[in-house]
């Protein structure tokens, strides 16, 4: 697969992506490279979805980059996502490996995957302070007055949405930089699974992290200081857990509302996925393989490898 710069892995949650990246980076002696928004954050592990005892295949480690590089709290962006990847890539070329991209956050793959020229965003004091105060159905209304919005599938929380507004209105008064990326040609691997499985296996996930400790990690992070409003930021498990820990909801309710938005998320990453594939980037839909991958299976795989070469 020397032809490729990379191989990339992606796929809805729950669609058992980590485990298949690991299982295909340690025939290929390559090294993984994370596109998930929020596994950049330490000690966010459970609400995440690390699964960081799945980076073993057969005894052996299997080494991994851009998981637990910054402290929760702190705004992570895909500009800094494009820049540490190009470091931790050319750190892991230059020691002769291969290496595999494995992720669901479709903004971050697609940054790479299509070269994205990105600048970075500071923050507006003054655009912060006249957005202070207003809903987030208003903030909602004054992001779709721009014409190139910022991921809008993640705007639920009024932070989220005044740093999209901050964004498209940078970019409205200051142009992108001519930064390149470089061009990187990457065989890509899309899995995909029935929407039962996956629903399945969404509530089985959810059960077994919840009996892991999901909420002590809340708890966690709250008694170092975060509020409840840096965790909400987060979405998805640290929105509802949060919620539920400060009495808004009950166990029962956080649970269904959760769920809910766990699956409402795998369908937004799928819509996300085909719109890659409408602007460009071919995706090959595999079944995942019974792990560890076979012969058979490598075969198929390798098989659509030529296919695209």
């Amino acid at each position: 697969m020397d032809t490729y710069d990379i191989i990339t892995v992606l796929g809805p949650t729950a669609c058992g992506k980590t485990s298949f990246a690991v299982n295909l980076a340690a025939i290929l002696n390559a090294e993984i490279i994370s596109a998930d928004s929020r596994q950049v954050y330490r000690r966010m592990d459970l609400g995440t979805g690390k699964d960081l005892e799945d980076y073993t295949f057969r005894g052996k480690a299997v080494p991994y980059h851009l998981i637990d590089i910054v402290e929760p709290g702190y705004k992570y962006n895909v500009y800094e996502y494009q820049h540490d990847f190009l470091q931790a890539y050319n750190d892991i070329r230059l020691r002769g490996k291969r290496v595999v991209v494995c992720g669901g956050t479709g903004l971050y793959l697609e940054s790479i995957l299509r070269s994205y020229r990105l600048s970075p965003v500071p923050q507006n004091l003054s655009l912060r302070k006249e957005l202070e105060g207003k809903s987030l159905p208003e903030l909602t209304t004054i992001l779709k007055n721009y014409k190139r919005l910022h991921n809008t599938t993640d705007v639920d929380t009024t932070q989220r949405a005044i740093r999209a507004i901050e964004i498209e209105e940078h970019y409205k008064q200051f142009p992108l930089e001519n930064r390149p990326f470089p061009k990187l040609k990457s065989f890509t691997l899309g899995l995909e699974i029935d929407r039962d499985t996956r629903r399945e296996r969404i509530t089985a996930r959810l059960k077994n992290r919840l009996e892991k400790g999901m909420l002590d990690e809340i708890r966690h992070l709250l008694a170092e200081g975060l509020t409840t409003e840096d965790l909400m930021y987060y979405g998805l498990e640290y929105k509802y857990l949060t919620q539920h820990i400060i009495g808004q909801l009950s166990y029962e309710e956080m649970f269904n509302k959760l769920e809910i938005a766990i699956h409402q998320f795998a369908k937004r990453q799928m819509t996300w996925f085909r719109g890659m594939e409408r602007r460009g980037t071919p995706i090959n839909w595999i079944t995942p393989p019974t792990l560890p991958i076979g012969k058979e299976d490598l075969e198929k795989i390798l098989e659509l490898y030529t296919q695209r070469h």
